[in-house]
């Protein structure tokens, strides 16, 4: 009975093609085939390093059904390597269903590490790194971005997002309403490519930016964004106070709950808009 082979997870450059690791180089031109996202869009990589191992295709659409055929030639003693079209497999990009299927027969999975843009953006930000999430894509239909927008409100790890660029400007607009002007955000554009872009402003002042500069509305967009702040207990409101904010809150907005909540108590608007934040996620 034939050894089973190894699929390989190498990660690719996602700009700077000298971010190619030797060892993902030595990977893909010994493995027997590359399972990529797009042949053609990978054909000019393994082109540029002369890499001629045969090439197929494993992408959203049909990485389902395809993935048994590949762990079968796995399995008969195969290695394989998978990439997707730029930076890290299985990273809001295909290979989550062929890794599984492979792991679930027994073939070993190895990754070979390398560039990945969310990990590169949260790296050169300037925001807490000691633990944050990572939220892939938001939902591209404003209602559904804005929940899930609302859902993050209150979360105190720095969090990611990947944003398309022809929807850079609402999503900002709408982090920016929804949590306020003042919170922090780092734009990470084009990542290692001619024209990075790396802007840490606070949301109001970002929005202002890239609304009156179309060039930072071009290119793969991660956005980081700071953990909304703890409350100290010192800080925790009278019972009055948060029972007023919690009867708002069960008729308006979080915005105007904390408006009206801070109107009618005089405390600041700022600390009840952020535990009206916890309150309502």
């Amino acid at each position: 009975m034939a050894t089973a082979g190894t699929l390989y997870v190498v990660a690719t450059p996602i700009g700077n093609l000298q971010d190619l690791t030797p060892r993902a180089l030595e990977v893909l031109k010994a493995v027997s085939l590359i399972a990529a996202e797009d042949t053609r869009h990978s054909a000019r990589l393994l082109q540029h390093f002369g890499v001629t191992t045969p090439t197929t295709a494993c992408h959203d659409h049909n990485e389902r059904d395809k993935s048994a055929r590949l762990v079968e030639r796995l399995l008969a003693g195969e290695d394989m390597a998978l990439i997707s079209d730029a930076g890290t497999p299985l990273i809001s990009d295909p290979g989550f269903h062929l890794v599984r299927q492979a792991r679930e027969a027994g073939v070993r999975v190895c990754p070979v590490p390398g560039a990945c843009a969310l990990i590169a953006g949260l790296s050169a930000a300037g925001l807490p790194s000691d633990r944050f999430a990572f939220e892939g894509f938001l939902p591209a239909k404003a209602h559904g971005r804005r929940q899930r927008i609302h859902a993050l409100a209150a979360e105190q790890r720095t969090w990611m997002v990947y944003e398309a660029p022809h929807r850079l400007l609402e999503c900002l607009e709408d982090l920016c309403d929804l949590l306020g002007a003042e919170r922090q955000v780092v734009l990470a554009r084009e990542l290692t490519k001619t024209f990075e872009t790396i802007k840490g402003a606070p949301l109001g002042e970002l929005v202002d930016w890239v609304r009156a500069d179309a060039d930072q509305q071009r290119g793969e967009c991660v956005l980081i964004v700071e953990g909304a702040p703890q409350v100290a207990d010192e800080d925790a409101l009278d019972p009055e106070a948060e029972r007023v904010l919690e009867v708002l809150l069960e008729e308006l907005p979080v915005k105007q709950a904390a408006a009206l909540a801070a109107r009618i108590t005089g405390l600041k608007k700022n600390r009840l808009y952020q535990l009206a934040l916890a309150k309502s996620s």
